[in-house]
């Protein structure tokens, strides 16, 4: 028994002794496997390492060649702008030095003009001593004068037996008459060599201004005419109950007459932009063949879009035409409107920009600023498409108006007083008007209503046959001329042009008219006999 209990502690000894050493020797291969795997770990983290610095270098070296091509596009462009710069400042070198040159010929001319003032101030000098020497020659002669006077006086009382004031009163009502008659001979004078002159410089600067320019108008209408492919869209237009034609008017502000008129639709409208609006409008709905209220909003609003870049447009080509710059958009859009806008038949876009040319013409005839005369006659009207937005004058508005974005003051000034309404106190001013007066004052430029012309007519023969000594009176073309026949044994020939100064202006005063009316008094002696 003792035996088998030491062989089985020997054996357990021995069997923990192989137990642990091969528990060792597992250990040591463990650890040598972990030390394996860890060094294989650390090569694929070394070579992922040396991987991602190779692709970080790759980068950068793109990185840089990128940043590298847009510092050089960069410079290039910058290098550009530079040449730009450069070159613009050689122009402006250039200006100056033209500039330079026409102050220089300016300079001479005004030392010029300065010396002829001068000689022209040594003349009036010399004048005026003469005017001192015969002005006291004429007072001895006065004081001798008064002395024969007063003896013919006294003569004239002994022997008339007439009292002095009498006499004086009688003397004064002969030289009163004689006064009258010889002033209105001289005045006749006066008057026929200022016609004579005035009309060679008028005739040659009209008719180089009507020459060179010319244009055509078209008919003012305040309806336009939708011509339509079949009488079956007019059904289709008007929609059930007339939902889609109230539509077209609540959208576009406009009134559509649609009647018996075959294939045809009227659109009636003061307004002419909207009524342009209108008709493009529905001449896309009738092309479309879609024609239901949804749409007709989406037409309508596509369509006031495309008004406002014509509107700009027309704007644009009006400056562009005239040759001007530095106009604001705001004014533009004014003078694109009255490309619709029309005044007696007149197209006003077309208008104002024949002013333009005219008054530029007049301008560089009369060697004042081209550029500030066309400027002012191209935006004389400008109020005409402000009229139904504010209350007043065209000419007043459209002067606050060009005042309000910047225009000059002689401009502003031009546009006001181009009726009148303001006194016109610039050079400017009067060619404006003159300008607007031969572009609408031509015959063929405007038209007119039947009543208002008969009316007219009527006017201009009640106001000469209201003076004393006419016995008949006659309006002639088309009212822009009237002929006055005169009695001859009431009115001398001398009395003629009084009375033609007299009837001009209360014309004036009580008439209103494009252009201008002639007036022509006719004396004559008429004898007649028979022979029997």
């Amino acid at each position: 028994m003792t035996t088998y209990i030491t062989i089985a502690i020997v054996v357990l000894i021995i069997g923990l002794l192989v137990g642990y050493f091969a528990h060792k020797v597992l250990i040591e291969n463990r650890l040598d496997g972990v030390e394996r795997h860890s060094q294989e770990i650390l090569e694929k983290a070394h070579l992922e390492s040396e991987r991602l610095l190779q692709q970080l270098r790759q980068e950068y070296e793109e990185k840089q060649l990128d940043l590298r091509k847009e510092l050089e596009e960069e410079f290039r462009e910058r290098r550009k702008e530079l040449e730009k710069k450069e070159e613009r400042l050689e122009q402006r070198f250039e200006n100056l030095q033209r500039q330079g040159d026409l102050l220089s010929n300016r300079e001479e001319d005004m030392n010029r003009r300065l010396r002829e003032h001068d000689q022209r101030v040594e003349r009036l000098k010399k004048r005026e001593e003469q005017f001192d020497d015969r002005q006291k020659d004429l007072k001895k002669e006065e004081e001798r004068a008064q002395e024969v006077l007063k003896e013919a006086e006294a003569v004239l009382e002994k022997n008339a037996g007439t009292s002095r004031e009498e006499a004086k009163r009688q003397l004064l009502d002969g030289m009163l008459e004689e006064a009258k008659t010889e002033s209105a001979r001289h005045l006749r004078m006066i008057e026929e060599e200022t016609r004579d002159e005035a009309e060679k410089k008028v005739q040659r600067i009209l008719s180089i201004a009507t020459q060179r320019y010319a244009n055509d108008y078209i008919s003012e209408s305040t309806v336009s005419v939708v011509h339509l492919p079949n009488d079956d869209m007019k059904g289709r237009i008007i929609g059930r109950e007339g939902r889609n034609i109230r539509a077209l008017e609540a959208a576009t502000g406009v009134d559509l007459i649609i009647d018996d008129t075959p294939e045809a639709v009227v659109v009636s409208c003061f307004d002419p932009i909207r009524r342009e609006t209108a008709r493009r409008a529905l001449e896309k709905l009738v092309s479309d063949g879609r024609i239901h209220p949804a749409r007709i909003e989406e037409i309508v609003e596509k369509t006031t879009e495309e008004m406002d870049g014509l509107i700009k447009e027309a704007g644009d080509e009006a400056v562009l035409k005239l040759g001007l710059h530095r106009i604001h958009p705001e004014i533009k859009r004014l003078l694109g409107r009255l490309k619709w806008r029309y005044s007696y038949g007149q197209n006003q876009w077309d208008h104002s920009i024949e002013c333009g040319f005219l008054c530029g013409l007049m301008a560089a005839e009369l060697r004042l600023n081209v550029k500030q005369a066309r400027r002012a006659a191209l935006l004389h009207d400008i109020g005409k498409a402000l009229t139904y937005e504010m209350e007043g004058s065209h000419a007043i508005n459209g002067a606050n108006f060009a005042q309000k974005y910047g225009e000059a003051p002689e401009i502003v000034h031009a546009i006001a007083a181009h009726h009148e309404e303001i006194k016109p106190e610039t050079p400017l001013a009067f060619l404006v008007i003159s300008a607007d007066t031969l572009s609408g004052g031509r015959p063929g430029a405007r038209r007119e209503a039947l009543e208002s012309y008969i009316q007219r007519l009527r006017d201009l023969e009640e106001i000469a046959t209201g003076f004393d000594g006419v016995t008949k009176a006659y309006a002639i073309q088309a009212g822009r001329e009237i002929r006055v026949i005169t009695a001859s044994e009431d009115i001398s020939d001398d009395q003629t042009l009084l009375l033609c100064k007299d009837i001009s202006r209360k014309i004036e005063r009580e008439m209103t008219y494009p252009g201008q009316i002639k007036v022509t008094v006719i004396r004559e002696t008429r004898v007649v006999d028979f022979a029997r």
